[in-house]
Formats: structure tokens, C-alpha cells, sequence
């Protein structure tokens, strides 16, 4: 008797061809998240009661695309979690999750050690939760409106916002 294993993940070639899609989503949910004032600020906070703070601090900033780390800060310890690392691509109005926890940081994970179906798989992982994370900050009641610069606002992320000396 034969017994026919079926796989039970979609192709990469699928994957790969769905990534745009995905990508394209995760922009206009974090777009409905983005102010105008990121411009004029490069970290922001909102504050929404029952809520841990959430920042978004601009890491790069480049004519077509912006670097985002996007984060909650938990506790006394003002833990980082989870911690979403974004490159927005502005032009392409597209947006793609980097990293998505503290041991992953910034690092870039590619290059031909690497092979093509764990990066898309990767790539596919954490962005699919990088926009359910967004889905449930909006269905929180964070949003353009509630992120306002970090330094108009108290209680400051000791390691997010630099104390200016007079």
C-alpha cells in the first residue's frame, strides 16, 4: 500500500509570486499608522490607555524609502517587544518586515549561503505577522492621529529618544 505525503507549505515559486501582495498590504496598514509628522521627527510615540506605549523611530531616512523600528516598550525595563524593523518604499508604496524580534536587530540575512526557498520563506513569515501585528495596533486605536514626536510627549524610551543638552 502507498501512502501519499501531500505538502503541506505552498511552493516557494508561490510564495515568491504572493510576497508583492503581501508586501503592498503591509504598507497600507502601516501607512494608515504613519503621520505626516514622521517628516519633521524621527521617533514617535502613541499612547492609548490599557496600552504599552508604541514607538516608531526613523532608523535611515533616503530620498524613496524609510528605515522604521516599530516597537512597544514593556515594563519597568522598557523591554522592546515585539520589535519590528521596517524598510518602507515609498515609490513602490510597498513595506517589508527586516526583522521582527530583539536577536534579529537589523542584521541582513541574505547572500548565496542562504538558499532561496528559506529566504522567501522568511521574508514571507515575517511579514505575515509584521501585518497582523499592525491589524491589531489599528483595532487598538493607534493611528496617525495618536502618534505624536516623542519629544513633546513624557515618559520617554531611555534608549529611543536622545536628551538634548542646553
Amino acid at each position: 500500500m502507498l501512502t501519499t505525503v501531500k505538502n503541506l507549505h505552498p511552493p516557494t515559486q508561490v510564495l515568491a509570486r504572493r510576497l508583492p501582495e503581501l508586501h503592498t498590504a503591509v504598507f497600507r496598514a502601516l501607512n494608515v499608522l504613519m503621520p505626516d509628522g514622521l517628516g519633521r521627527s524621527d521617533c514617535l510615540v502613541s499612547r492609548i490607555d490599557g496600552c504599552p506605549d508604541l514607538y516608531m523611530q526613523v532608523i535611515e531616512r533616503h530620498d524613496y524609502t524609510t528605515f522604521l523600528r516599530l516597537t512597544y516598550l514593556i515594563g519597568d525595563s522598557q523591554q522592546h517587544n515585539p520589535n519590528a524593523h521596517i524598510r518602507v518604499y515609498h515609490d513602490a508604496r510597498m513595506a517589508e518586515a527586516t526583522a521582527f524580534s530583539p536577536e534579529q536587530g537589523i542584521q541582513r540575512l541574505a547572500g548565496p549561503e542562504l538558499p532561496m526557498h528559506g529566504l522567501v520563506v522568511r521574508n514571507w513569515r515575517l511579514n505575515r505577522a509584521l501585518l497582523k501585528w499592525l491589524d491589531y495596533l489599528l483595532a487598538q486605536g493607534h493611528s496617525a492621529q495618536t502618534l505624536q514626536p516623542a519629544e513633546e510627549a513624557p515618559l520617554l524610551g531611555p534608549d529611543l529618544v536622545q536628551q538634548e543638552v542646553s
